[in-house]
């Protein structure tokens, strides 16, 4: 017979407030949540503002998830590796970087989800990440609506590995043009495209979610925000 494994006993000196813990997580989840929101009504197609094929995160600067909006479950389990991808290929991001990525090889799902990741500065120093992924109902491929029955990855449309679509907060123009050429509707691409860099980093009442972030990760404690390990 098994022996029964030893029970963990954790110092009352580390271990996190239980009351506390869960009041940041439900404050770190509205802030998904509120993003989501605000995603929706800036969003130009139907697939985004009326179907609702989005999700929002908030990762810490370690690009671990911290909270995850009640959204589309299948975006939720693969963001966390789309942003690692991303944080692994590019580095750190400067105020204004935005990232774009569909790669299902970096943590993506199918191509049309497209993920855009931007970090949250306090004085210069990262905060956090935020990324949005959202389904567009054309990204190029053999068949409109790019889900067709493929038999490789290239039939249903264009690939965008981890790429900085902006960088200072300037749109990268040729990048931007090549997205839009290799699709069947550049207006509702760019429409929603537009849209998402600064609307997923925002509450529903159009503010940004940066004073409410920067308050509840100086107010939470570490094992509310962090786990080990640092980038």
């Amino acid at each position: 017979m098994a022996a029964k494994p030893e029970p963990v006993h954790v110092s009352t000196r580390t271990a996190p407030d239980a009351v506390a813990l869960e009041v940041f997580r439900h404050l770190f989840t509205a802030l998904a949540e509120e993003m989501g929101a605000a995603l929706k009504r800036a969003s130009f197609s139907p697939n985004i503002k009326e179907r609702r094929d989005y999700s929002c995160a908030l990762f810490n600067p370690a690009g671990a998830a911290v909270s995850l909006g009640d959204h589309m479950p299948v975006h939720l389990g693969a963001m966390p590796m789309s942003v690692s991808a991303a944080l692994d290929e590019l580095g750190d991001l400067d105020p204004g970087d935005v990232v774009c990525v569909n790669d299902p090889f970096r943590g993506g799902t199918h191509l049309p989800d497209i993920t855009l990741i931007s970090a949250v500065f306090a004085e210069r120093r990262i905060l956090a990440y935020v990324a949005s992924r959202a389904h567009h109902s054309d990204v190029g491929g053999s068949t409109p609506g790019s889900m067709p029955l493929a038999r490789e990855i290239f039939e249903e449309g264009i690939r965008i590995p981890p790429v900085r679509l902006y960088r200072a907060g300037v749109l990268n123009e040729d990048l931007w043009r090549t997205l839009l050429a290799n699709v069947r509707t550049p207006v509702e691409r760019g429409g929603d495209l537009d849209a998402r860099p600064v609307y997923s980093r925002s509450r529903s009442d159009g503010e940004s979610i940066e004073p409410s972030l920067r308050w509840t990760v100086s107010s939470s404690t570490p094992t509310a925000w962090s786990r080990p390990g640092s980038r």
